[in-house]
C-alpha cells in the first residue's frame, strides 16, 4: 500500500464528524502564533519531536539520516521521531492535548477554519504561494499553517507492452477512445483490460481527482460548491461515466469482489492486467514490481485522463500530508527551520520520485511523459475547499470515500438495481440540498 496520504484518506474523513468531540480538549490555547523562520540557521536551538505517518522510513533508517542531514545546517536542534501506525486515530487523541509533537501533518479530523486554534502560521498565503505549490490547502484568513513536502498527478498506471500487442501506442483523447482502447486489449491479449481494486476500496476514490482535468479548470474545486458536480457534462459525471461504462462492457475483472491491492501490482508488471487509475506516486510500485517480476520496468507507462481542452490534456496536482507546527510548541522556530528545510532541501520528494511542492523545481522523471505530451498541470484554487469539504459530510454522498463508487460498479454489473442516470441524479440532490441548508 502506498505509505502517503492517499491511503489513509479514506478512513481519515470517517474520522471527520468527530471533531466536535475529539478536539475540544486544551489544544489551542496560544490562537493565533506565528512559527518564524529563523534568521540565522546555525543558531536556532531546541529539541523537537516530528510526528509522521511514515513508519517504513522510521524502521529503515532513513529519517535518522534526513535529521543527520539536517542538524550539518541546524548543529543546536535535536529532532526526534515519533512514527504512527494508525496515525488519524492516534493523533486526534493527543490532540485533546497540547502534547502533540512540535512538527506533524495535519490530521484529515481537524477542519481547516480551526487551523490556527492547533497550528502556528508559517506566513502569509501572498508571499508563500509564489514559492509553493499547495498553499490554498492549508490557508485560513490569508495565513498558511501547513506545507505539503510532496505532491501527486492523476494517471492511468499502464503496461506499454500490453497496450502495443492491442495495437495502440497513442494515449486516447476522448473517453470513447479509451474504451475502444480497452476493448482492444481485452481482444487481442490476455490481459485484463481494466483493474478495479473494488475490494480494497481506497483506490476508487482516486476517481474523485478527475476533476478539473477534463475542463482544465483551476477553480473546478469552487464549482464543486457553488453546483451539482454531476451536471451534464461535469468533470466527476464524465469520470463516473467512464468507470461505469469500464465496468458494464465486460472490460474490468470478472469478480469485483475478489480484488487485491498487493496482488494487483505484480499482475500489472506482468502484463495480466493492463490499467489502473490511481496516480504518480503508483509508478514506482509498479516498476519495484516489475523487477522482483523479472520483467521491464520500462513497461509501466503513465497516461493522464482521456479528455483535452483546446487540444491540451490538463491534470491535476494535490498535496499529500501538510506538515504544520504545533502552536503550543515551545520550539516553534526550531520547528520551522525543520519544515522549511524539508521541504527545501532534504530531497525528500525527489527520493520519492513525487512531484516537488516548489514551484520551480524540475518535474521528476516519471513525469517526463506529461511534460513531454505538453500535459497542462493544474493547481487547484482550494480556498472552498473546506466548504466542498462540509457539504460532502452534510449531504453524506462522500466523494472523497470509496462508497458511492463501489455501487457504481455494482449498478455497472447488474448487482444493484437502477441505472447510472437516476443514481447520480439522486447524488446531485443530495448535494444540492446540503449545499442549500448550509447556506452555500
Amino acid at each position: 500500500m502506498h505509505p502517503n496520504r492517499r491511503t489513509t484518506l479514506t478512513g481519515s474523513i470517517a474520522l471527520l464528524a468527530l471533531l466536535a468531540s475529539a478536539c475540544t480538549g486544551t489544544g489551542g490555547s496560544s490562537e493565533g502564533a506565528d512559527a518564524e523562520a529563523p534568521d540565522d540557521p546555525s543558531e536556532v536551538k531546541g529539541s523537537i519531536t516530528v510526528l509522521t505517518h511514515r513508519t517504513d522510513l522510521v524502521q529503515d533508517g532513513t529519517m535518522k539520516k534526513y535529521a543527520a542531514a539536517f542538524n550539518r545546517t541546524h548543529p543546536g536542534v535535536k529532532v526526534e521521531f515519533d512514527a504512527l501506525t494508525d496515525y488519524e486515530g492516534e493523533v486526534k487523541i493527543r490532540m485533546n492535548t497540547e502534547n502533540y509533537g512540535d512538527v506533524l501533518m495535519i490530521p484529515a479530523v481537524i477542519e481547516k477554519k480551526d487551523y490556527p486554534r492547533f497550528f502556528a502560521s508559517l506566513g502569509t498565503r501572498e508571499e508563500r504561494a509564489a514559492k509553493y505549490r499547495f498553499t490554498d490547502y492549508s490557508t485560513v484568513d490569508g495565513k498558511v499553517y501547513g506545507q505539503s513536502p510532496i505532491g501527486t498527478v492523476p494517471g492511468f498506471v499502464y503496461n506499454k507492452r500490453v497496450w502495443r500487442e492491442a495495437g495502440v501506442t497513442d494515449w486516447p483523447t476522448t473517453p470513447e477512445e479509451f474504451l475502444r482502447d480497452l476493448k482492444a486489449v481485452k481482444s487481442k491479449t490476455d490481459a485484463v483490460p481494466y483493474y478495479t481494486n473494488f475490494k480494497d476500496m481506497w483506490p476508487l476514490t482516486s476517481w474523485t481527482n478527475v476533476n478539473g482535468s477534463v475542463g482544465c479548470d483551476p477553480e473546478a474545486t469552487s464549482g464543486l460548491a457553488e453546483g451539482d458536480p454531476w451536471a451534464e457534462g461535469s468533470d466527476l459525471r464524465v469520470a463516473d461515466t467512464l468507470l461505469y461504462d469500464i465496468v458494464r462492457g465486460g472490460l474490468a475483472e470478472k469478480d469485483p469482489t475478489t480484488t487485491n491491492w498487493e496482488a494487483s501490482k505484480p499482475k500489472l508488471a506482468k502484463g495480466e492486467i493492463a490499467t489502473m487509475w490511481l496516480g504518480s506516486w503508483a509508478v514506482v510500485q509498479m516498476r519495484d514490481a516489475a523487477k522482483q517480476a523479472g520483467t521491464d520496468p520500462a513497461d509501466i507507462g503513465f497516461m493522464p485522463f482521456p479528455a483535452q481542452k483546446d487540444g491540451v490534456f490538463c491534470a491535476v496536482t494535490s498535496p499529500d500530508y501538510q506538515q504544520a507546527v504545533n502552536v503550543n510548541s515551545d520550539h516553534k522556530e526550531a520547528a520551522r527551520a525543520w519544515i522549511d528545510w524539508f521541504t527545501d532541501e532534504s530531497g525528500y520528494a525527489a527520493a520519492d520520485l513525487a512531484l516537488s511542492p516548489l514551484k520551480d523545481a524540475p518535474l521528476p522523471d516519471i513525469l517526463e511523459p506529461y511534460e513531454e505530451a505538453g500535459v497542462r498541470l493544474l493547481d487547484l484554487d482550494d480556498s472552498k475547499g473546506a466548504e466542498v469539504k462540509s457539504i460532502d459530510n452534510h449531504s453524506e454522498v462522500g466523494i472523497f470515500k470509496p462508497d458511492y463508487r463501489q455501487e457504481i460498479v455494482d449498478l455497472a454489473r447488474g448487482a444493484r438495481k437502477g441505472n447510472l442516470d437516476d443514481f447520480l441524479a439522486g447524488l446531485g440532490k443530495r448535494w444540492n440540498e446540503a449545499r442549500g441548508s448550509l447556506g452555500s
